[in-house]
């Protein structure tokens, strides 16, 4: 829920802007040329899937990161990146073993 969640680069935008300190559904809306019930769904989505949290102050309704909810899904990417590393770096090293062995090896006329 995660993943389908940070999938929209609405939601991604929103999250960073309350990386930032909590802010109002018209605060988060105002960078977007949305409507409040659109940027709302936004926020249920992100709601649903724990990423942020709303709180109530008087008639506000402040939202806030929940970024432990992300911790998840960044041990996810993490094992993926030690993988891709090793793999790109085995495939830098063929790739220059394969450049050396073409500038030694003699041309065959």
């Amino acid at each position: 829920m995660v993943f389908a969640a940070l999938a929209d680069p609405t939601r991604r935008a929103i999250l960073a802007r309350l990386a930032e300190g909590e802010a109002t559904v018209g605060q988060l809306a105002e960078p977007f040329d949305l409507s409040l019930p659109a940027i709302s769904k936004h926020l249920k989505v992100l709601e649903r899937a724990g990423l942020i949290s709303r709180g109530r102050a008087a008639q506000w309704r402040p939202c806030r990161l929940e970024a432990g909810s992300l911790r998840p899904a960044a041990d996810w990417v993490d094992h993926y990146r030690e993988f891709w590393d090793v793999n790109l770096d085995r495939l830098d090293a063929h790739l220059q073993a394969q450049t050396v062995n073409r500038l030694t090896r003699p041309e065959s006329r």
